[in-house]
């Protein structure tokens, strides 16, 4: 059997969070990578995902786009006997969805509000677009931090979808805004991402397209270095 096709790209965030999960769950993917400057390849992705965005996961001729939905796919049709990202119990997994989606709309989407001022020509660029995803990003890392005071993970002792979320999304926004060294919890936690090994893989697949990441200046250097 043909494995499930993920149209994605590597440097993505949320690419990078189905790409973790995936791992987590000892799901095989056949990754093609998107070039979205190739007409062809924009047409295609606008056949398979009602928002014409990445990543996008076909299997046997299905397709399933967004990301949270693209990883309760993977649970619940492809994972390894065992494997969780969302608990069977029910209060438990809604507060993994909350904090996936706080992730995903309070910590990755000011920082790709960041990564797109960058993209702007100088003249078009808003200080004031930056400065309001640099607050919040601000106000999200004081969220989280309380939350990790007596979690190992974002949504409790497992590594859950939420963590997915979290990782890229903190690795991208930290290069802009780093998180305030008084908030010891969302310091360690993210310490404690970056050593998990399907974050750590991820990220280590990516390294080659970090030098087109409009932030790279702020990338750590065990992670970016211009002369590598």
């Amino acid at each position: 059997m043909a494995l499930p096709i993920l149209h994605a790209h590597p440097l993505s965030s949320c690419c990078q969070k189905v790409l973790i999960a995936a791992r987590v769950l000892g799901v095989a993917l056949d990754e093609h990578m998107l070039n979205l400057g190739d007409p062809a390849q924009r047409e295609m992705l606008q056949a398979v995902s009602p928002a014409g965005k990445m990543p996008v996961l076909v299997d046997q001729g299905r397709a399933v786009a967004e990301t949270s939905i693209i990883i309760e796919y993977l649970q619940l049709q492809l994972a390894g006997e065992g494997a969780r990202l969302i608990p069977e119990d029910t209060d438990a997994a809604l507060a993994v969805r909350f904090w996936d989606r706080f992730s995903d709309f309070y910590v990755m989407t000011p920082m790709q509000a960041l990564t797109a001022e960058l993209l702007k020509p100088d003249g078009e660029r808003s200080e004031a677009a930056a400065a309001a995803a640099r607050s919040l990003l601000l106000k999200s890392y004081a969220a989280m931090n309380r939350q990790l005071e007596e979690r190992t993970w974002l949504a409790g002792e497992g590594f859950s979808m939420a963590d997915c979320a979290a990782a890229p999304a903190l690795f991208y926004a930290v290069a802009y805004v780093p998180v305030p060294g008084d908030q010891a919890h969302l310091l360690a936690y993210f310490e404690r991402l970056m050593a998990h090994a399907a974050v750590a893989a991820v990220v280590d697949a990516a390294r080659p397209w970090f030098k087109y990441f409009p932030g790279r200046a702020g990338l750590s250097a065990r992670f970016y270095t211009p002369e590598a």
